[in-house]
């Protein structure tokens, strides 16, 4: 039996457990090949729902990635959302805040990015390095860290109750597969690019980055916008959680091509030469 991706949500309230989540959980490894195969069919169907809320324009679809270094964003938007119509799909990645975005409060440059009607929007990082990130390299203090996550969880009532769904993801891995990783770039010319000595210094922090990341997944994952904890050593099941989830939604809002123009009788019509 298929095991269904829900039950990666954290529930609102659930204290999260870093140090007890299983980052290599893939159900049966010996299913990897169907799990493949499954995420091609869910990635084909992702299209006509797209096309059906293009076309609704009424409510929008806002899909968050989190993750440390080589945690499998990259890998997520390349694999998922291949078949998505990039008319109606904006990726966004947020990288270190620019001299003008740092004179905005730190929500300025996201408000920006979220999706309008009809449209669906990937952040390739979010608002959520504004808690981790900071909070690790003690750009700000806790009592800000824990301002900020009350303002996150306002701001995504906001989209939610303005028609926007919010599905957030967080990639998790371990240490030895980020080490893997981080090497697999090393080694091959043309995953070089990637690299970056800021890596090394990232992963020194290890231990507070698991620190925060639990604690903003806890105090973050509510009824309106929960948050997925995704075991992502595994990329094939990684992918599959993502899709299943994503098509699982899209089915859930079930969007509607809207009625044809009144007083048009299209059986009567026809189109001059």
């Amino acid at each position: 039996m298929k095991k269904s991706p829900l039950h990666h949500r954290i529930a609102p309230g659930t204290r999260v457990r870093w140090d007890r989540f299983n980052t290599a959980e893939c159900g049966d490894v010996t299913a990897k090949d169907a799990r493949i195969a499954d995420t091609e069919r869910i990635v084909a169907q992702l299209d006509p729902l797209q096309e059906r809320l293009y076309a609704e324009g009424r409510r929008s679809l806002l899909v968050i990635l989190q993750a440390i270094d080589t945690g499998g964003k990259d890998g997520v938007i390349r694999h998922v959302m291949r078949s998505l119509n990039p008319q109606g799909c904006v990726v966004t990645s947020f990288k270190v805040p620019t001299p003008e975005e740092r004179n905005q409060d730190f929500l300025w440059r996201v408000h920006k990015a979220v999706p309008a009607k009809g449209m669906i929007a990937v952040f390739n990082r979010s608002h959520y390095e504004d808690v981790l990130v900071t909070r690790v390299h003690g750009l700000i203090t806790p009592a800000d860290a824990k301002r900020r996550m009350h303002h996150i969880n306002a701001f995504e009532r906001l989209l939610v109750d303005s028609g926007t769904t919010v599905l957030k993801f967080f990639l998790a891995i371990s240490k030895d597969e980020q080490r893997r990783r981080l090497q697999a770039r090393l080694d091959d010319p043309h995953k070089r690019w990637k690299f970056s000595p800021n890596d090394l210094i990232e992963r020194k922090s290890w231990t507070r980055y698991a620190a925060a990341n639990a604690e903003v997944l806890s105090a973050t994952s509510t009824t309106h916008a929960p948050w997925h904890l995704i075991p992502a050593d595994h990329k094939w099941y990684r992918n599959y959680v993502v899709a299943r989830t994503m098509l699982d939604t899209l089915k859930g809002m079930d969007p509607k091509f809207p009625p044809a123009p009144l007083g048009v009788d299209f059986k009567t019509i026809r189109i001059p030469r």
